[in-house]
C-alpha cells in the first residue's frame, strides 16, 4: 500500500505544480488574445487618442464614431457595399461546402476503398503539404490564364477545392473512427459506395468536416487574390479594409472598426466548431 502511494505521488503534480501549470496556460492564453483586444480598443478610440504620443494600448474615452463613420466612408465607393457583402458570403459559403464534400469523398476513397496505388497517392498528398501558397502562385496563374477564368468567381473557388490538408485530416479521422465492419454491414444491406459514404460515413465524420469548415471559411473570408481579380464588382470585403486603411493614421480607427466587423463571422464559425477541432487534430496526430 505504501509503495502504491509513493508511485502515485511520483507520477502526479503537486498543488504548486498545478498552480504554475494553469498560471502559465492562462498567461499565454491572455497573451494570444492581445491583438484582438487591441483591435477592439482602437476601434473605440476617438481621433485624439489615436494621435496621442506615446500611444496607449487601452481606450480611456470609448466612442462609436469609427463605426458610425463607416457608412459615410463607404458611400463613395464605385460599387455598393451590398455587392462586397454578397461576394464574400457567396464565395465563402459555396467554396466551404464544395471543399468539405470533395475533401471528404477523396479521403473516404483513399481510406476505405482498396485500389492499386492508394498508398502512393496518399504519400503524394502528404508531400504536397510542404508547398505553400507563394510557391504555387505562378503555376496557378498560368493555369488560370489557360482556362480563361481570370477575373471570375472561379479564381476564388477552384484553388481551394483540391486542398491536401483537408484530405489528410479527414483520412486520418476515418482511419481512427470508422471501422470496416460498419461499412461491410452497409454493403451486405445492398448499399452502394456513394450511399455508404453519404448515409454512414459522412455523419460519423462530422467533427472532421466541421474542422474543415472552420479552416476553409477563415481562409476564404480573408482572401485577397493578387493579380487575378481586377473587376471591382468581384472583389470581397477585405478589399474595403485595405481601401479604408489607405487613408493614413487618421483612419486607423475606422480601419480597426472594419476589422472587428470582419472578425465576427469567423468567430461565429469557430464557436460552432471548436469542440470538433481538438477531436480531429487528436485523431490526425496533431496536438494543440
Amino acid at each position: 500500500m505504501k509503495n502504491a502511494k509513493a508511485q502515485y505521488r511520483r507520477y502526479t503534480r503537486s498543488s504548486w505544480g498545478n498552480f504554475f501549470y494553469f498560471f502559465f496556460l492562462i498567461l499565454f492564453g491572455l497573451f494570444s488574445v492581445l491583438p484582438m483586444v487591441y483591435t477592439v480598443c482602437t476601434s473605440l478610440k476617438p481621433l485624439e487618442e489615436i494621435l496621442i504620443f506615446p500611444p496607449r494600448f487601452f481606450v480611456t474615452r470609448p466612442v462609436i464614431d469609427n463605426y458610425t463613420a463607416l457608412p459615410k466612408l463607404l458611400s463613395n465607393l464605385s460599387v455598393p457595399l451590398s455587392r462586397y457583402i454578397f461576394n464574400s458570403l457567396f464565395v465563402s459559403v459555396s467554396t466551404t461546402v464544395l471543399h468539405i464534400f470533395i475533401a471528404s469523398m477523396a479521403a473516404f476513397v483513399i481510406a476505405k476503398v482498396k485500389f492499386k496505388g492508394s498508398k502512393t497517392l496518399f504519400l503524394l498528398i502528404q508531400f504536397a503539404l510542404l508547398y505553400n501558397a507563394y510557391t504555387l502562385a505562378i503555376p496557378q496563374y498560368v493555369i488560370f490564364s489557360k482556362l480563361n477564368i481570370i477575373d471570375t468567381y472561379w479564381v476564388y473557388i477552384l484553388p481551394y477545392l483540391p486542398s491536401t490538408l483537408g484530405v489528410f485530416l479527414v483520412k486520418q479521422f476515418i482511419d481512427s473512427s470508422i471501422p470496416d465492419a460498419l461499412l461491410e454491414a452497409g454493403r451486405i444491406d445492398g448499399a452502394g459506395i456513394f450511399r455508404i459514404y453519404y448515409q454512414i460515413a459522412l455523419p460519423i465524420m462530422k467533427p472532421a468536416w466541421l474542422t474543415l469548415a472552420l479552416f476553409a471559411f477563415r481562409d476564404i473570408w480573408s482572401m485577397q487574390p493578387a493579380g487575378t481579380i481586377f473587376s471591382e464588382e468581384l472583389k470581397m470585403l477585405p478589399n474595403i479594409m485595405s481601401t479604408i486603411s489607405a487613408g493614413g493614421i487618421a483612419r486607423s480607427g475606422s480601419a480597426m472598426a472594419a476589422t472587428v466587423i470582419l472578425l465576427i463571422p469567423p468567430i461565429i464559425v469557430y464557436m460552432v466548431s471548436q469542440g470538433s477541432v481538438m477531436e480531429t487534430m487528436g485523431s490526425a496526430g496533431i496536438k494543440g
